[in-house]
């Protein structure tokens, strides 16, 4: 037997209740984005190595958890997987600089697949309302793509800590017109 679901109205009533929260967290969030962008450099090595230390701890719990499986295909390529992943940590955390480069590089390339994507699927669902948002997105995504490419490797030191500060001052926004919306 299954519980009713609560609805709407009490998701509604609880963002209500949580909008001081919600202030608080746009307020910290745009704050961290703003200093991100102030200092590029300081936001680009904090991704570079939290990035490190996220591979390293997910490379040796893949690699001590490949011993669990039984089988020489799954083990050897679990085994396998833990140990890139752990090296990859290794390299970040030991060679930061070189790491932003190549985190930049990822995300360069990233983008533009994200951004081709985003094109192919704004002018499949032409004339649907909202595909002109999406075709926004797109471009959008290809045009920093190639800004990120064609800077690189140059724009890596700054590039990593500037995305995230543009994240983090956009979403902090995002949750402070959201708090006021709902004081309202």
């Amino acid at each position: 037997m299954s519980l009713p679901s609560p609805g709407p109205g009490h998701f509604h009533q609880r963002l209500h209740e949580i909008a001081p929260r919600l202030l608080w967290l746009g307020l910290l969030l745009a704050l961290l984005g703003l200093a991100a962008i102030a200092f590029p450099e300081f936001g680009t090595l904090a991704a570079t190595l939290l990035t490190g230390w996220t591979l390293l701890i997910a490379g040796v719990l893949i690699f001590v958890s490949s011993f669990w499986i039984h089988g020489t295909g799954p083990f050897f390529a679990t085994n396998l997987f833990g140990l890139l992943a752990g090296a990859s940590g290794v390299f970040l955390l030991f060679n930061p600089l070189a790491g932003a480069m190549a985190l930049t590089l990822i995300l360069g390339i990233m983008f533009m697949f994200q951004g081709a994507a985003e094109l192919m699927f704004a002018l499949e669902i032409r004339p649907a309302k909202g595909w002109g948002g999406m075709l926004a997105s797109g471009l959008a995504s290809v045009l920093l793509s190639v800004v990120i490419v064609s800077g690189w490797p140059g724009i890596s030191t700054i590039a990593l800590g500037l995305l995230l500060g543009i994240n983090f001052l956009t979403t902090g926004i995002a949750y402070i017109f959201v708090s006021r919306y709902l004081k309202m």
